[in-house]
């Protein structure tokens, strides 16, 4: 008999799941050493909890015996360098450093009390054939607290001011939907924002209309 077809499955959610001997000690953990949100726990004593890390991912804690080999977790997010400095300043197990893997992200790994490795990794830059070009000067002046934003925000993301400025030009000429892509994601969001406060930015993205030089 034939296999049946597979099935058209639209999956809205899912949760990686974790068994812990301790849940109350795993949540201290994973909110105090790893920075992730308790979300909820369930029962008295409890035995399920859920733990956020950012907006997009949630995992469930469950009170049983633990894979003696290790459960494997992988986070992708913005900025594995900055996590992983905050991890090892919180004493946490390093078992695999930073580093860039061939499989395009930029990640490390680390084991938590019950000896599951959880790996934290961004996506690295999209390796594609060379596309020759040629530059070209052009006169450009630009308002002073937002060329400081932008040369720390080009360092922040390893890139040169040229390319950075290069990359928001290009995003900002591409439709997305109603309006138009963004270079940026979520976490660059957030530096952006820090930024911003650090070199006194107080005027929002249609100030330019008002620039007028002393």
């Amino acid at each position: 008999m034939p296999n049946p077809p597979n099935p058209d499955v639209d999956c809205e959610q899912h949760h990686a799941s974790l068994a812990v001997r301790d849940i109350p000690a795993a949540v201290d953990f994973y909110t105090k050493k790893l920075g992730f949100r308790c979300a909820f726990t369930w029962g008295e004593p409890p035995t399920f909890a859920g733990v956020n890390l950012g907006d997009n991912a949630q995992m469930f804690l469950r009170q049983g015996t633990p894979d003696p080999n290790g459960s494997v977790v992988f986070f992708v997010i913005g900025d594995a360098d900055e996590l992983y400095e905050f991890h090892r300043a919180n004493g946490v197990e390093i078992f695999e450093e930073p580093s860039d893997k061939p499989w395009g992200f930029h990640d490390y790994t680390v084991r938590d009390l019950e000896g599951h490795y959880l790996v934290f990794g961004q996506r690295l830059q999209p390796t594609e054939p060379p596309l020759k070009i040629e530059r070209v000067d052009v006169p450009v002046r630009l308002e002073k607290r937002l060329a400081a934003l932008l040369t720390d925000l080009a360092a922040h993301k390893r890139m040169s001011l040229t390319s950075c400025l290069e990359e928001i030009l290009l995003h900002t000429c591409e439709p997305l939907g109603d309006g138009v892509a963004s270079p940026h994601t979520k976490s660059d969001l957030n530096y952006i924002q820090k930024l911003k406060e650090k070199h006194g930015i107080d005027y929002d993205s249609h100030a330019s209309y008002r620039f007028v030089e002393e």
